[in-house]
């Protein structure tokens, strides 16, 4: 129930500008006139049709500030809404545009704090303390109880009377606001930012960042530069301390009076050798660098205003900044850099937590800039919330670092100035991951030779797309995930392998790009698996990333591939080659397959349901057969793994090698239909008492079942292939 004096209903509070590129304040004219206008042709109709004669309406302008605050802000900035006329609501012709308003003009703007909305229209009804004590301040002349608002949880951080713990402070945050405020000021003086570069190039020099790269790959000097590589000078994979002596030296040039942080809690971090946020110059487009310029500029903006032009201009900006080769979503590094309070990471670590903590089920890899003030506007609700799990972006952030090291504090190596690893996505990150090899594999349970599977690597690694095929059974789907990971070098890189299954029904759309219903029911354009990888790959050139199709023969391979079905052939992976795509995100947009990108797919030669594969699909992979090994490395495997007798391994081996003959040899069937070992090899984590009555287990529920359908028009031949299978086994 609303608290006494706040009236049930529904309460405006509206902006004052048009929706003009460069927006105009129509204060005088609206109070003028006694009316209010929507400034968007084709957005808020809806709203605006639900407001009703008699609701009460206050007009509004929002900023932030940092001084001549009615409490100490400890450097931080402000959200600040300016209540500059109050009236109510007399008419609505219903058009969506225009609504009658008896205003009344205050004496001098009345300052609310903090709870300011994220819209040009936002309408408040009680039941909440915190829409309530606005209403009562706007509407009945109230004073606004700034200290309750200072601690609750949702700013509780930045400004309440009690400051968290040291690893919760995020003292840095104001520095890097300050920081990216003075930045833009050197847009249009990028000369003067290369100059410092150069001399800080000598002062520290772990920096280098100063060579760029022609199309011939031939090194060049840097000739400019985006803001975010700027912020990025000081956010790789350092110390605390040359951080802060990196960040200090910046501010001397811009002029920043904030010390220089000494903590770097929850930052996401750049890999060293992959921290630029713009192409070489061989790839680079001449528009890439001032588009960046354009997205932090927009950035600033929208985050120092709920104005929907200013968001509107943002997401826009976002959206081609994000479509820069090897931008994707480091972007969102980049922003939550400049406004650590309005801005959401979406490195690695902060998309898992998403998902599997905060249970927010999007492809965050993907969005749009739409998608992304969405998400930013889901989160920012939900941080009101006293009972969610965090409160802020910075908090999202180092929770998501905590929660991935599977800890509630910091290693015994770290402390409270150690900085979060780098994102997972990033080739070389401050954790060490453990190597993977051919070795591994074989020591995984491969009874392969690992010359053969040095050959297999050798060959993928030069033809870029590999199938495994063989009978059911034979490991593939197994094999094609290790080769994988030593083709990667590691198995802890968990963002360079994307496994997806093809099927009858797969489409271009599903696996490439295609349109897809969005949360608001509008058709969305979805980029899958594949582009997404592209993407993973682009942003990480010198880490090999993998997809591996398994069952890649049950769909249509050239109709899920379409024109990708060029651009993987290994003599086409460069920029050189790229086409634009069936669903394109613009005009001008072409997309190519890096050449750090590689193809497994796995085939059952056993399903004669499948059409035979394409021949210009065939010729951009190179294939291997998998036979069942049932050999000596199996029967060694088996005695070390899990303690079983070498008689009965000799007995299974001979018993089975017979079945198979068996299957060979019968005119309905053949060789492909033969089984492999994975039938009779128990997992590995596995515990295995008695190895005649698991293998007793797995005739009677998979080897028969199977035999049945081999030979369904003849019931006593699978059954006498079965009992020959258990002959002589105790």
């Amino acid at each position: 129930m609303a608290e006494v004096g706040v009236p049930e209903g529904q309460y405006w509070f509206v902006g004052a500008y048009d929706s003009d590129r460069e927006p105009h304040d129509q204060t005088e004219r609206f109070l003028a006139e006694g009316i209010w206008e929507n400034g968007f042709e084709d957005r808020f109709l809806d709203t605006v049709k639900s407001m009703k004669v008699g609701d009460q309406i206050a007009l509004k302008a929002t900023y932030v500030r940092k001084t001549e605050l009615p409490f100490d802000p400890r450097g931080h900035s402000v959200s600040v809404m300016a209540i500059t006329a109050t009236g109510t609501i007399t008419a609505n012709p219903g058009d969506g545009r225009k609504i009658g308003v008896a205003w009344t003009r205050l004496d001098s703007p009345r300052e609310w704090y903090f709870y300011t909305g994220r819209h040009s229209i936002w309408k408040v009804t009680p039941g909440h303390w915190m829409r309530e004590a606005l209403l009562r301040f706007a509407f009945w002349g109230d004073a606004q109880d700034t200290d309750r608002f200072r601690n609750d949880p949702a700013w509780a951080k930045r400004f309440a009377d009690v400051r968290p713990k040291p690893e919760q402070n995020f003292e840095w945050a104001a520095f890097y606001e300050e920081a990216a405020t003075a930045l833009l000021a050197f847009r249009n003086r990028r000369p003067e930012l290369l100059a410092h570069l150069r001399e800080m190039q000598e002062r520290h020099e772990v920096l280098g960042v100063l060579m760029d790269r022609d199309w011939r790959d031939n090194p060049v000097p840097l000739r400019d530069i985006c803001p975010f590589t700027v912020m990025g000078t000081f956010n790789r994979g350092s110390t605390p301390e040359k951080r802060t002596e990196i960040a200090a030296d910046w501010a001397r040039l811009l002029g920043v009076t904030t010390p220089a942080p000494s903590s770097f809690d929850g930052i996401p971090l750049l890999n060293s050798q992959n921290s630029w946020f713009f192409p070489t110059a061989g790839t680079r487009q001449k528009d890439d660098i001032d588009t960046l310029w354009d997205v932090f500029e927009a950035a600033i903006a929208a985050a120092d205003s709920s104005e929907d032009h200013a968001r509107i201009r943002f997401a826009a900006a976002y959206s081609r900044a994000r479509d820069i080769y090897r931008v994707g979503t480091k972007l969102t590094m980049g922003l939550f850099w400049i406004r650590p309070w309005n801005f959401v990471p979406l490195d690695g670590r902060s998309r898992q937590y998403l998902k599997t903590e905060l249970m927010l089920d999007q492809d965050f890899f993907m969005a749009d800039g739409t998608a992304y003030v969405n998400l930013i506007d889901t989160l920012a609700s939900k941080f009101e919330d006293p009972q969610f799990a965090v409160n802020s972006f910075p908090e999202l952030s180092w929770t998501a670092y905590l929660e991935r090291d599977g800890r509630g504090a910091h290693t015994e190596t770290g402390g409270a100035d150690e900085a979060p690893e780098p994102d997972d996505d990033d080739p070389t990150p401050v954790s060490p991951q453990a190597s993977y090899t051919v070795h591994d594999i074989v020591t995984d349970g491969c009874f392969l030779p690992e010359p053969s599977l040095n050959g297999y690597l050798a060959r993928w690694r030069s033809k870029k797309n590999l199938i495994l095929q063989g009978p059911p059974g034979t490991g593939k789907t197994w094999l094609a995930r290790r080769l994988a990971y030593a083709l990667i070098g590691t198995k802890d890189n968990k963002s360079a392998l994307r496994a997806t299954q093809f099927h009858p029904n797969s489409s271009y759309e599903d696996f490439v790009r295609g349109w897809r219903p969005g949360s608001d029911g509008k058709l969305t354009l979805v980029d899958g698996p594949f582009l997404e990888m592209v993407e993973r790959a682009n942003a990480n050139p010198d880490v090999p990333h993998v997809v591996l199709i398994e069952e890649i023969n049950r769909g249509n391979p050239v109709q899920v591939f379409g024109e990708l079905l060029t651009l993987i052939e290994a003599g086409k992976r460069s920029p050189r080659e790229s086409l634009q795509l069936a669903y394109p995100r613009s005009g001008t947009e072409s997309v190519h397959v890096p050449s750090n990108l590689y193809i497994i797919g796995t085939m059952n030669l056993a399903d004669r349901s499948l059409a035979i594969m394409d021949l210009a699909f065939r010729r951009r992979f190179a294939f291997v057969s998998l036979e069942p090994a049932v050999n000596e490395a199996w029967e060694e495997w088996m005695s070390q793994r899990h303690g079983v007798a070498q008689r009965e391994l000799e007995l299974v081996r001979h018993r089975f090698e017979a079945l198979n003959d068996r299957i060979a040899s019968d005119p309905a069937l053949g060789t492909e239909f033969r089984l492999g070992h994975s039938f009779v090899t128990p997992p590995a984590e596995e515990r295995v008492n008695s190895f005649p009555d698991w293998f007793r287990g797995v005739v009677d529920t998979e080897i028969v079942p199977t035999l049945e359908e081999y030979w369904f028009d003849d019931a006593a031949k699978a059954e006498a292939a079965s009992e020959a299978l258990l002959e002589g086994l105790e």
